[in-house]
């Protein structure tokens, strides 16, 4: 018996070594800095290689970042497939189990990340190399890293398990959502497997440097109430001195009453804690207070008090005299006869200023009726669903223009009667599909396509002379950059114009519009073959072409009050549009 288990024992002693090389995870694959040359060839040292912006150009014969951005579909053709083509005409599945990690970085005001996947075993053997794309949600900025492997590398199924890694994203703005998504090259047409995408949010301040460190997340954690009597104490921590907070608030609310309390505390006393009284509140409630540092946008701690009610004898009750109880009913007696006289006054007064002034209600009556009669005009009842806009404008105008434009829409739709596609609002599809394919297919889809244009749409900014600088410093450059954005949509947009006026077709979908601090000349000479409006004073007649009712008939005018020039600005979202139009007018 006793050999039997020494053989036994012996067994897992030599088996535990394979046991701990099989779970030991495989290292992450990391790009190289390879050459085109090396690529093409297939030589030994370009397993897996990144390709930069000057690798594009010279693939390309042209730089494509001025036209589209560095996100663009991977032009498989020109890298290898001009000697074999059959290498770029296969599918190949979506990687899996992408994940995105945090390095560290020396900047307490942004972040940087590292994304990693696995291969997919479908197709593996046809994979090339991958396009990792990166776009902040909310907004138009993208940037794009492209690897590929040399021809001669053929995967296996057994390397779907090695991992591999992107090139660092530096420089994103801590506590804001981005969507990253992770493409298997080649691509070819009518597939949709092919992405991998996944949304994550960078770290905040006080997640990634602590929340001593940081101002706008400081909140006191430490809140201790105590009451005395009719006195209520609270204690809280006070921010530390380097952070410069020197003033707090805090605000206790219930049933409707609200108490608001300034806090000053003098640091020369102490300088980690603070006390304060809660005054006016009332016996026997239940509050629900807040604290937070007197700083915009600081987070607020919540903590709750009850206020109990005093013992006997703290206070004298109180009581009800005899003769308040008999000065009651007397009161209200008099109050309803009071009132019964006014609405006796009130319905006699004018049938005697009409006698007095011999005046007929039948003539007024008669008179009224003659008036002009209010009309409800219906809209058309042939379209079931609302017309579908798709706005297209100039990002090189700035933010207040692009905020003026984000305005025009929210209004549009809401006030309108109109579905409105915007690509501010669309960022999880923009990145999912990319901003071309996007803007094509809106165009495709929508039934009118209004063009904003402003002083920008013919200005565009030049970008940086020479392919050697840094590639960080590219990226980064990229994620504050339009990439392919809504101006290059309003190119294509001239475009149809132009092809549908030469052929003599309807241009009644299209239509081009300018704000008040845009002048006419902003508009483009393709533009000028549409209908155009100057917003906010052609709102009405912009209403009047998405749902085709006429302002004017023989003896009729339309007017609707809510979107009219002088009307708009009582809705609230009119009176944002308003102000974000002044605004940019003012940069």
């Amino acid at each position: 018996m006793w050999k039997a288990a020494l053989v036994l024992y012996r067994l897992l002693a030599l088996g535990q070594p394979l046991w701990a090389q099989d779970e030991a995870p495989a290292a992450a694959i990391t790009p190289q800095d390879c050459s085109l040359d090396c690529i093409r060839q297939g030589g030994p040292g370009c397993e897996y290689c990144r390709i930069t912006r000057a690798d594009l150009k010279r693939a390309l014969g042209f730089n494509s970042i001025n036209l589209f951005g560095s996100c663009i579909p991977w032009p498989c053709f020109k890298f290898l497939g001009e000697e074999d083509p059959e290498i770029c005409q296969h599918y190949v599945q979506a990687p899996n189990d992408v994940k995105v990690e945090f390095v560290n970085e020396l900047s307490p005001k942004s972040d940087t990340i590292v994304v990693s996947w696995k291969p997919s075993y479908y197709g593996i053997a046809f994979l090339r190399g991958f396009q990792v794309s990166l776009q902040a949600l909310g907004g138009s900025s993208v940037a794009c890293q492209l690897f590929l492997f040399h021809r001669n590398v053929s995967l296996e199924a057994s390397h779907a398990q090695r991992v591999y890694t992107s090139d660092p994203f530096p420089s994103l703005s801590l506590g804001s959502q981005y969507a990253v998504t992770v493409m298997a090259l080649p691509v070819p047409e009518q597939w949709e497997r092919f992405y991998h995408s996944k949304i994550f949010s960078t770290r905040s301040c006080a997640e990634k440097n602590g929340l001593e460190q940081c101002k706008k997340d400081w909140y006191p954690k430490h809140v201790k109430v105590q009451q005395e009597g009719t006195a209520i104490t609270v204690t809280f921590n006070l921010a530390p001195p380097k952070l410069g907070i020197r003033s707090y608030f805090s605000r206790c609310y219930a049933n409707g009453m609200k108490t608001y309390t300034d806090i000053t505390p003098n640091s020369s006393n102490n300088q980690t804690h603070h006390s304060y009284q809660l005054k006016d509140l009332q016996e026997g409630t239940n509050y629900t207070c807040e604290i937070a540092a007197n700083q915009m946008d600081a987070v607020r701690k919540t903590f709750y008090v009850q206020v109990s009610h005093l013992q006997k004898g703290d206070s004298p009750p109180l009581s009800v005299t005899p003769s308040l109880a008999l000065m009651l009913p007397l009161c209200l007696s008099a109050a309803v006869v009071l009132v019964v006289s006014l609405v006796a006054l009130t319905l006699t007064r004018p049938r005697l200023l009409m006698k007095k002034f011999d005046i007929k209600p039948d003539m007024i009556k008669e008179h009224q009726e003659s008036g002009t009669q209010e009309e409800v005009m219906a809209l058309s009842k042939s379209r079931q669903t609302p017309p579908r806009l798709l706005i297209c404008y100039s990002s090189n105008d700035g933010p207040a223009h692009v905020k003026a434009v984000m305005q025009l829409g929210a209004f549009i739709q809401q006030h309108m009667a109109t579905q409105v596609c915007l690509d501010l609002w669309e960022s999880l599809s923009v990145a999912e599909e990319g901003s071309m394919a996007w803007h094509c297919r809106q165009i495709r889809e929508s039934d009118f396509i209004l063009a904003i244009c402003s002083q920008g749409l013919n200005h565009r900014p030049k970008p940086p002379e020479g392919d050697h600088q840094d590639e960080g410093a590219n990226r980064r450059r990229d994620l504050g950059s339009d990439a392919f954005s809504s101006d290059t949509a309003v190119q294509l947009i001239r475009e149809e114009v132009g092809r549908a006026k030469a052929k003599g077709q309807d241009l009644s979908k299209y239509m081009a519009a300018i704000f008040d601090y845009s002048e006419e000349t902003d508009i483009p000479t393709e533009l000028r073959l549409v209908s155009h409006y100057t917003l906010t004073r052609d709102l009405q007649l912009l209403f009047s072409h998405l749902h085709g009712v006429a302002l004017h008939r023989p003896g009729h005018y339309l007017k609707i009050n809510h979107i009219s020039e002088e009307g708009f600005t009582k809705l609230p979202a009119g009176a944002a549009l308003q102000l974000a139009i002044c605004e940019a007018s003012m940069v």
